[in-house]
């Protein structure tokens, strides 16, 4: 279980004493780390400005995969690296990764040859930790695994299987397994500054909690920049004439019904007008289409997407599908920055840029890793854990997170649904047998319940209503319309779960009104 309260008395109770690691950022990079830190006996804090997961972490194409479009360009080692993290993540979160079957449509033999040959190539480098083997099928199967794909001048398809998740249920299973092993977490809490020796060494961060207003002087013998996007800001802090490190690249993704793709694979298509790859993958019971890759200027907390990228997505979605999705179709748009580690002096196209993660080490012993992607969360987290050992700037330990069992999720349940919430699953299912009102859904379009939300609440440590409805359930994205319908009731929920007020109900409800209209 994660509480707030209890964190803050954490942080409170140590003001006198070092914490061995201080982790500033809540994504899936700083989570990584956290885990890993205090897996391997680390006093551990992780700070979060927002809620876990709100940026980048929670936009993703729900994916867990190597990276056919890195094997095109050649970037063999980063596949290799990613297959195999892809197998560790699925045996430690079965709960919340499974194997996903993709199909390459295919409309010439030469297509056949090509796409044939790569995934055989995509197989022996995932080894024995290969999901299963890719092989070509005929017209005729491919459109009865495919229903909806267009058949003209189809000659087939080529199979193969990568993994797909639920990123922001991953990075709150991340969160409560740093928790349990003794880790402290805080979101809603800004580092103001970092604080540093006569020497000029960091030895600790300025952090303001958000909620109540006060400041935190938090001492370290490590700090840690896992920001994402953000990450030049803390750089600043360190050395105000720091130079970018990071270059923002924005992509888009679009939910959509089911119904324009149904069978339960994916389709990848290989090559659009921009030279990227496209995905259309089941998810829950939507299809998330995507995505793009433009170069962004300006850094937002909450990304907008743009309309030449919405329209790019339909279009190219469109040419393969019978039934062509238009924008009154769209059930959610949502937008994320990637933070490519490259030169700001380099002005080839984000798509060209390795997705490789990079770590470096400031004068003062400030720590930062940028880039990467979700399937190798946990190798970077090693890497940078690893990079502070080799740095003498925590004692020696091993990292324990390839066989480390992110949650022991039950399987007696009679709610399956139920599984993503991994042991509290058994909870959430007691509740509902006690009190069987608890169990109805709160929409007829979404999977959710008031027993859900009352265990989220008193487990998971959502601050806001969008922390409910965008992250520890996925309504927002799921079906944006659905999720402003639901919100009075959730937001009642939390106010008697949490002892907040009728006018902070209306301040949440208010509030979340505006966020959601960037996701249609």
């Amino acid at each position: 279980m994660m509480n707030r309260e209890q964190s803050l008395a954490e942080i409170q109770s140590r003001k006198d004493k070092y914490w061995d690691v201080v982790i500033v950022g809540g994504g899936a990079t700083g989570l990584g780390i956290a885990v890993d830190a205090v897996t391997r006996g680390y006093k551990t804090l992780l700070i979060e400005q927002s809620d876990f997961s709100k940026g980048t972490s929670s936009r993703s194409t729900k994916l867990v995969h190597g990276g056919v479009r890195y094997l095109a360009q050649g970037d063999i080692l980063l596949v290799y690296e990613a297959l195999h993290e892809r197998g560790i993540m699925l045996k430690n979160a079965p709960h919340l990764c499974s194997d996903q079957e993709f199909i390459v449509p295919v409309f010439s033999w030469r297509e056949i040859f090509l796409y044939t040959t790569g995934l055989k190539l995509y197989d022996i480098l995932a080894g024995k930790l290969s999901l299963g083997k890719s092989y070509f099928t005929g017209r005729e199967e491919t459109l009865g695994r495919l229903p909806g794909l267009i058949p003209r001048n189809l000659k087939g398809g080529v199979v193969y299987h990568d993994g797909r998740f639920d990123d922001s249920r991953m990075a709150l299973t991340l969160a409560a397994a740093c928790s349990s092993e003794g880790g402290t977490l805080l979101n809603y809490c800004r580092v103001e500054g970092l604080l540093k020796d006569a020497g000029g060494k960091i030895n600790g961060v300025l952090a303001k909690d958000l909620e109540s207003g006060t400041m935190h002087r938090i001492s370290s013998g490590l700090v840690i920049n896992a920001t994402g996007i953000f990450a030049d800001s803390i750089h600043r802090m360190d050395d105000p004439a720091s130079a970018p490190t990071i270059r923002p690249s924005q992509g888009v993704h679009l939910v959509l019904d089911r119904s324009f793709l149904s069978g339960g694979r994916a389709l990848m298509i290989p090559k659009t007008d921009d030279g990227r790859v496209l995905f259309i993958i089941p998810w829950y019971d939507r299809l998330v289409a995507g995505t793009t890759d433009t170069p962004i200027d300006n850094i937002a907390e909450e990304p907008r997407a743009l309309d030449v990228e919405v329209d790019f997505i339909l279009d190219a979605a469109g040419r393969y599908l019978t039934r062509k999705p238009v924008k009154e179709d769209i059930l959610c748009i949502f937008a994320g920055m990637r933070p490519l580690a490259a030169d700001p002096d380099n002005h080839s196209s984000t798509r060209e840029i390795s997705r490789r993660h990079k770590i470096t080490v400031s004068g003062s012993g400030l720590i930062s890793i940028v880039g990467g992607k979700w399937t190798s969360y946990r190798l970077m987290a090693e890497d940078t854990i690893d990079m502070a050992i080799k740095k003498k700037l925590l004692r020696r330990a091993v990292c324990r997170t390839k066989d480390f069992r992110l949650d022991h999720a039950v399987t007696d349940l009679k709610y399956k649904r139920l599984l993503l919430y991994g042991k509290g699953a058994t909870e959430i299912e007691r509740m509902i047998n006690e009190k069987p009102e608890l169990g109805k859904q709160l929409h007829p379009s979404l999977p959710y319940t008031e027993a859900e939300i009352t265990w989220i609440c008193r487990n998971e440590m959502p601050v806001k209503l969008e922390d409910v409805l965008a992250r520890r359930t996925r309504a927002l994205f799921l079906d944006v319309r659905a999720g402003l319908a639901i919100a009075p009731r959730v937001a009642g929920i939390m106010a008697a779960e949490t002892g907040r007020s009728k006018e902070w109900e209306k301040d949440q409800i208010d509030e979340y009104k505006r966020l959601s209209m960037n996701y249609l």
